[in-house]
């Protein structure tokens, strides 16, 4: 259905451009008379892309001051800077794919709260559902039944492979990854659980007629994957930001991550994607030599850093917050052959992949054409309402059963199912999967020209709405762009009211992840921000 399902949220309008030192201040159709709103500040003397119209007048703000705001922050919240921009946004208001802040400007949300909001900020059909659920039942805990978690249970159930039938709900992706370590670890009466990362370079299947580019040795100490940030978790999170000098993550492994860009091997052939390194290769269209050595690597971790029996092994079928990073086509295939052969489960976190972003598939491990044993889920299944599921075999279920009485308190509940049925209803009736095939595809594509524009895009990647652009310096060496720098296009894209998120162990690559209700309308003015944030930084450069 594409776009034509969006249409009740946007009138057609080409994309124009505009050159101004002054607010656009703009009249949006569908307002009341005299209603308006701003777009973004501080516009210099560039051209600038004008933003697609919005449907929708926010409130006006009426809270704490910007000051106030900060005071609290520095004195009663974390002192870990989370933060984007170097002056931190106080938001508003959200409608769909729009976001407010508390000065009137409005902003393209291409991050989605990382990677959370699915269906849209405040969408209509999930607000009604909750505000019907908050005036009949908030809470009743596991010891009673209510119906809306067995309604719920039957829509997710269906959407997923036989046997993936048994469904534990609880409330954010690292308490799911807990849980999913807990069954691996029950079911195989083993302890060792593996990861990817690059934490060292195994030699053993690296022939000495190789060469390896000095850059590869830098990345193969410390990239590799996220599954949360909880005690249990951070055993399995191999990205250095959130590793900790206190022990902890027992049992867990590493193993390389297989990143046909940035890893020792790569080709032009190697990723399910629209969109292909720079690198060159001379395989065959039925083999990938870079998969097979990724596999070696999978093979040597095997057999020098685990026992000879392991509990299971974690992957999310694009990596997240290590920058969308994707594998070789048959990696996890044969990955999980060889650790079902040790008696280890296979766990697909689909925290960030799942519920149709990636618009060939529902789930991300489909596109990999495996079947997970255990699948977790989060952040896009409560479209931002604090959710998250673990998904397994009755077989598997029983093992937890019968060491562990396993009870969550807030897990399941029926507010919570209430939003959940309605997210699975909206994907549904508005072919959100499908605008995620449609409108990613085109805008990845899109982002992929810019490669040949700037010599500091190294490599776009990605499917459907979960799409990665890494910046380096030149393409030839592939160091990583400065963190200065890319700082800079990430405030120059937010003052143009685009609004994307970083990753990458250098936080070295834009991430782009719209809510699944975006329309190429839309995403033409992303492309145009993001090519004058570029076409401003190399200026400043030049000078």
């Amino acid at each position: 259905m594409g776009e034509m399902t969006l249409v009740w949220r946007h009138l057609p309008r080409p994309l124009c451009l505009v050159t101004s030192t002054l607010r656009i201040l703009e009249m949006r159709p569908f307002l009341s008379l005299g209603a308006s709103w701003t777009s973004v500040t501080k516009l210099g003397l560039h051209t600038r892309p004008r933003m697609p119209p919005c449907d929708f007048t926010p409130e006006k703000y009426q809270s704490l001051g910007y000051n106030r705001v900060l005071e609290i922050h520095k004195e009663h919240l974390s002192p870990v800077v989370t933060a984007l921009f170097q002056k931190p946004l106080l938001l508003h208001q959200g409608h769909m794919e729009w976001l407010f802040d508390a000065e009137g400007n409005r902003y393209l949300d291409f991050f989605s709260g990382i990677v959370t909001v699915s269906v849209g900020h405040c969408h209509p059909t999930v607000n009604a559902a909750a505000q019907k659920q908050l005036g009949r039942l908030w809470h009743t805990s596991a010891v009673f039944f209510h119906a809306p978690i067995h309604e719920y249970a039957e829509k997710l159930a269906a959407l997923l492979p036989e046997p993936l039938k048994v469904i534990f709900l609880v409330n954010s992706g690292s308490e799911a990854n807990d849980l999913a370590m807990l069954m691996a670890r029950a079911h195989s009466n083993n302890i060792d659980i593996i990861s990817f990362s690059l934490p060292g370079f195994s030699l053993l299947s690296y022939s000495v007629d190789q060469e390896l580019d000095p850059i590869f040795l830098l990345f193969l100490l410390c990239r590799g994957a996220y599954h949360g940030c909880s005690p249990y978790t951070l055993g399995l999170t191999n990205v250095g930001t959130y590793k900790m000098e206190l022990p902890g993550g027992i049992g867990c492994q590493s193993t390389m991550c297989p990143d046909v860009f940035r890893g020792p091997w790569g080709g032009s052939h190697c990723r399910d994607s629209p969109v292909q390194t720079i690198r060159k290769c001379s395989c065959a269209p039925d083999c990938c030599q870079a998969k097979d050595q990724y596999i070696e690597q999978f093979k040597d971790t095997l057999s020098t850093s685990v026992a000879n029996s392991i509990a299971g092994f974690f992957a999310e079928p694009i990596q997240g917050v290590n920058g969308v990073v994707q594998y070789p086509k048959g990696f996890l295939k044969e990955a999980f052959e060889l650790v079902r052969a040790r008696g280890g489960v296979c766990i697909a976190d689909e925290v960030q992949t799942g519920f149709g972003r990636l618009g060939s598939h529902f789930w991300g491990f489909q596109t990999h054409d495996v079947l997970p044993d255990i699948v977790t889920m989060a952040k896009g299944i409560g479209n931002g309402f604090p959710m998250a599921a673990v998904v397994t075999t009755p077989e598997i279920a029983k093992s937890l059963a019968k060491c562990l009485q396993h009870f969550n308190t807030f897990g399941g509940s029926p507010l919570a199912c209430a939003v959940g049925s309605a997210v699975l209803e909206v994907i549904k009736e508005e072919n959100l999967q499908e605008n995620s095939q449609e409108v990613g595809t085109y805008m990845l594509l899109k982002f992929a020209k810019l490669q040949d524009e700037f010599e500091i895009v190294g490599d776009v990647r990605g499917k459907g709405l979960m799409i990665g652009i890494e910046m380096v310096q030149d393409k030839t060496s592939r160091q990583p762009l400065p963190r200065e720098e890319v700082n800079q296009i990430h405030e120059d894209c937010k003052n143009m009211g685009l609004l994307v998120g970083k990753g990458g162990i250098f936080a070295q690559t834009f991430r782009i992840a719209p809510p699944m209700c975006i329309t190429k309308l839309e995403a033409d003015f992303a492309v145009e921000v993001f090519r004058s944030a570029l076409t401003q930084h190399m200026e400043r450069r030049a000078k």
